[in-house]
């Protein structure tokens, strides 16, 4: 046998096997196409997967194995184009059987040349049903526990608000039977009121940490005489305390100024206090400092102050402490917290343009830092709170909520106002039309077709000359109004509504 014929003979065996394997192959099908489309080979794994045995495919255009939408948007076509002009093609969609049942494939379409001549196209295709069914019932099932945990994280918050909550009103109740009891002494009155008040404040750091969580509660930093800041809320933080653990303070003399919303830093501190106090079940000490730093590094550098609120308690266990600023995230037993506090305090401290660190031992406490930047403005002193200021005349109240609005003629009879409520926009409208008012004082969100916004731009219109004072509890509608018109935020206190109605154009 000469050299060229045993070449050939092995180009032979070579080919042989080749076609063989090709054809053997059942898990792809494996097929050759003419340039245009049409199938001039078929292999065993083609008859699994698509249904046609080689006499019955041979010579057809392989479009027959798109769907009749595909066919229809020329899909096909531009499949053998791509091949041909960017040197493969590959995609997973669904293709047809010949019993007209459909599959998921994964599909491959790759040129065929000889002599830079194009010949046709090698195509592979492979059934993923399986594959693509299994990974949509994993992200179904990952969706579920995704909703699980949603529904979870918001069960935890609803029995941790109402737990927080239930308390206040017992507070706030029980205060309010002792005062109606005909023989209080002064003494006991005092506490009641102050208990009303403390309860009060703390209902509002609590819807605080809500808007502030929901990403409504908008912000006014203003630079903040720490010291001084720290001296003026040591009631309510000594109240949040109780009696079995001491509240000590650590601040240097010369601490620096910061800028920060002042409402989000009592809250934010508030609650750091409140969490101390729960990590001492057997009571301890609570210490609050303040100290000028110095930070450089890459992330904090340059003049900043340093407030901690350290106790001596429990301790974070190593597993949990990279957790505890997670929304929702609570070691508390069920109802005995919301899980927001430390959040609240990790979006004050970056907001602030600062940041919060952790340090715990357990068994030995754990100190709470935030860190944030020194404000150079000149701070302006804050004019001493005065005694509100009497007013005469007649003021029409719009307010649905009939609690809110017994609250409300209550305080501004005592600023010396006859108050005529009534309980929607189209109702003041009226009221105003027959007897006349000296100003209106609105609720923003109410019932009916005119919101208090709406009836504060009609009466624009109608009466410019009529003083208009809005309220609300949504942060977010406040923000809405952009200035049109004073707005005052519940809750109020006597002296806010006093200076809010000062202000009023007349």
């Amino acid at each position: 046998m000469t050299k060229k014929s045993s070449q050939q003979r092995d180009l032979f065996e070579s080919e042989r096997s080749f076609r063989l394997l090709v054809e053997g192959v059942a898990d792809y099908a494996l097929y050759m196409l003419d340039p245009s489309g049409i199938i001039t080979s078929w292999n065993i794994g083609g008859e699994r997967i698509k249904g046609y045995l080689p006499q019955e495919i041979l010579g057809q255009h392989f479009s027959r194995f798109y769907t009749e939408t595909d066919r229809a948007n020329g899909k096909p076509a531009r499949a053998l184009a791509t091949a041909r002009d960017q040197g493969r093609y590959e995609e997973e969609g669904w293709r047809v059987r010949k019993d007209g049942t459909f599959f998921w494939a994964s599909v491959i379409i790759d040129p065929i040349y000889e002599d830079a001549t194009l010949v046709g196209f090698a195509k592979i295709t492979r059934d993923i049903t399986e594959r693509r069914n299994a990974q949509l019932k994993l992200e179904a099932m990952q969706t579920q526990l995704a909703e699980s945990q949603k529904f979870d994280a918001l069960g935890q918050l609803t029995g941790g608000v109402a737990h927080d909550f239930n308390n206040l009103l017992m507070i706030i109740s029980g205060s309010l039977h002792i005062l109606k009891r005909g023989d209080v002494d002064d003494a006991k009155l005092q506490r009641a009121v102050s208990a009303i008040q403390a309860a009060t404040k703390r209902g509002a750091a609590l819807t605080s940490q809500l808007l502030t969580f929901a990403r409504r509660q908008s912000v006014n930093p203003q630079a903040i005489e720490l010291a001084a800041r720290i001296a003026a809320i040591r009631e309510v933080l000594e109240a949040g305390v109780g009696s079995s653990v001491r509240l000590a303070f650590d601040v240097e003399r010369n601490v620096w100024p910061v800028k920060a919303d002042v409402s989000e830093f009592e809250t934010g501190l508030l609650n750091l206090v409140i969490n101390a106090r729960d990590a001492m079940p057997d009571g301890g000490t609570v210490t609050i400092g303040a100290h000028n730093v110095v930070l450089d590094d890459p992330l904090h550098s340059g003049e900043f102050v340093a407030i901690t609120v350290a106790d001596t308690g429990l301790g974070i266990p190593s597993d949990v402490v990279d957790k505890i600023f997670e929304p929702f995230f609570t070691t508390k037993p069920v109802g005995k917290g919301t899980g927001l506090g430390l959040s609240q305090v990790h979006g004050f401290a970056h907001q602030a343009g600062g940041t919060i660190k952790v340090a715990s031992e357990l068994g030995k406490g754990t100190t709470f830092t935030i860190l944030l930047p020194r404000e150079t403005a000149t701070i302006l002193s804050e004019p001493p709170e005065t005694a509100p200021v009497l007013g005469t005349g007649t003021v029409l109240l719009v307010e649905d909520n009939p609690d809110v609005a017994l609250v409300s003629i209550g305080l501004l009879e005592q600023l010396g106002y006859q108050v005529c409520r009534v309980p929607d926009a189209e109702a003041a409208l009226l009221e105003i039309e027959k007897n006349g008012v000296d100003f209106v004082f609105s609720d923003i969100v109410m019932p009916g077709k005119m919101d208090g916004l709406s009836l504060a731009h009609h009466l624009r219109q109608t009466r410019p000359g009529l003083p208009v004072l809005l309220a609300t509890g949504y942060s977010d509608v406040a923000a809405g109004v952009r200035g049109d018109f004073p707005i005052l935020r519940k809750p109020y206190e006597i002296h806010e509504l006093s200076e809010a109605i000062a202000k009023l154009p007349r």
